[in-house]
């Protein structure tokens, strides 16, 4: 059931006082990252542990950024919306509950990458191939529910500022050595990534991103691929 703010009088829209956009291009590093997650620990040959030790890196980047995303939301943007658009509470109540879903799928597959970046063998891919399928299943459920229910309720309650807020504070929790590996998988899951660059990166780090950024996630795809 998707939320719609009530309007403040007759049929008049509330005001849009953020753009809260954002929420949906950075779940696409998610369901694009995490959904292709299964075939890349597959494309790991038995025992070769470069390229486990670099897929399970990526993977783990993929799940602290969530981890951080999720923490965000949960410290300072769920006690916000039940503030000021009371209404919201149930959906809060669900995004809540996705969340604390998330985390056991999460929690699995930081526990069982180690064992399995050090051997590379099948039976350790074992419970990492586990946690993905959990955690596909959890953000199948999760994403496409908060972008209808909970956003729509942000971009009449929350400022600006405070949505800048939540990017800031992805940007500086990305771990770090990864920061173009993460830039490069945001963009490279939008459904245009040229466009996307140019309306929300300013031109000098559009210059950063030709010559160091995209070179180096290129580089670092190929290792991924197994190519």
């Amino acid at each position: 059931m998707s939320a719609e703010a009530l309007p403040a009088s007759g049929d008049t829209p509330p005001a849009k006082t953020c753009d809260a956009g954002g929420m949906a291009e950075i779940h696409r590093l998610w369901r694009r990252g995490f959904g292709e997650a299964p075939d890349l620990v597959r494309g790991v040959g038995t025992a070769d542990l470069p390229h486990a030790d670099a897929v399970g890196e990526h993977l783990a980047t993929l799940s602290s950024t969530l981890h951080s995303h999720h923490e965000a939301e949960d410290e300072n943007l769920w006690s916000k919306l039940e503030e000021r658009a009371p209404a919201c509470a149930v959906h809060v109540e669900r995004m809540k509950a996705q969340h604390a879903e998330m985390l056991v799928h999460l929690t699995a597959l930081d526990a069982a990458l180690p064992a399995w970046r050090r051997s590379a063998l099948e039976s350790d891919a074992a419970p990492v191939l586990s946690a993905l399928d959990g955690v596909n299943d959890a953000l199948a459920a999760h994403l496409p529910d908060e972008e209808a229910t909970i956003v729509p309720v942000m971009e009449t309650v929350i400022t600006q500022k405070e949505v800048e807020w939540f990017a800031e504070h992805g940007r500086k929790s990305t771990p770090k050595g990864q920061t173009w590996n993460v830039v490069g998988a945001i963009v490279n899951s939008q459904p245009d990534p040229d466009e996307y660059l140019k309306r929300d990166f300013p031109a000098a780090f559009r210059l950063l991103w030709r010559w160091i950024g995209r070179p180096k996630y290129e580089k670092n795809r190929a290792v991924l691929e197994g190519r």
